[in-house]
């Protein structure tokens, strides 16, 4: 793959976990109120955490090797 299509998506990633790591942060703080719609409590915002960490490592990991 080339360097810049690596870069590329190696910062899509990056960026993309990091959004979606503090969603995950904000519905855990939310105390089971509804966070844009959805009513999540703490166990199921673990979900989306450790799906946002495999993005951002794997983003991270991505720009870096490039």
């Amino acid at each position: 793959m080339e360097n810049n299509t690596r870069r590329f998506f190696g910062t899509s990633l990056t960026i993309l976990g990091v959004v979606v790591v503090l969603f995950a942060l904000v519905a855990f703080l939310s105390d089971g109120k509804p966070l844009l719609g959805m009513s999540i409590n703490k166990a199921e915002s673990a979900a989306p955490f450790i799906v946002g960490m495999i993005f951002l490592i794997t983003g991270v990991n991505l720009v870096r090797e490039s």
